[in-house]
């Protein structure tokens, strides 16, 4: 059986939204935008559970690292090497960085999970996350929106399938020229 992000939007929608928004969640929102161009789901309502369910899922990784960040940076050396380097960061800038972890691929679950072991400020991660999770979820959702827009469009045009492809094909040349341990994955 194989795996299709559309198949599993369309069959289950908003739950599917929420279950992304809580994971890694750029490619399910995309897709759910897309559907919303398209009429199978309504937009303000992705935004909506998108953002809620973002801003839980975060709380729960901060939560996480605030109980067990010490034990899992001892299981998780990759996540303990850069610890010290994310507490520099959050020392200068834990205001920005809190508004725009879950923009920083890679960093979604990481992020959270790292500043409640650093000793954010409960109270402040909850209002800055929360207002970063509806901008996130604006901003993603609408990319997704405008793609569906674009693909229509480009559809119907005669060549449009070819740009299309072309598209398709330069982008992946790009993903895979930077991928992780690629020749440029330092980028």
């Amino acid at each position: 059986m194989a795996f299709s992000l559309a198949a599993l939007i369309a069959r289950y929608g908003y739950i599917a939204v929420a279950v992304g928004a809580v994971l890694e969640g750029e490619s399910v929102l995309l897709a759910a935008g897309a559907a919303a161009h398209h009429g199978l789901l309504h937009l303000p309502t992705v935004i909506a559970i998108a953002a809620v369910a973002s801003t839980l899922g975060d709380q729960a990784w901060f939560q996480i690292g605030r109980r067990w960040g010490t034990p899992l940076l001892v299981r998780l050396p990759p996540l303990a090497r850069r610890a010290p380097w994310f507490q520099s960061l959050l020392d200068r800038h834990h205001t920005r960085l809190i508004l725009t972890i879950r923009f920083l691929i890679g960093l979604r679950i990481a992020g959270p999970v790292l500043m409640g072991w650093a000793r954010i400020d409960p109270i402040r991660f909850a209002v800055l996350n929360a207002v970063a999770a509806l901008l996130w979820a604006v901003v993603i959702t609408s990319i997704g929106y405008g793609l569906g827009n674009a693909w229509t469009a480009l559809s119907a045009c005669p060549n449009g399938r070819w740009l299309i492809g072309a598209i398709l094909a330069v982008l992946g040349a790009i993903l895979w020229h930077h991928r992780p341990g690629g020749r440029n994955s330092d980028c």
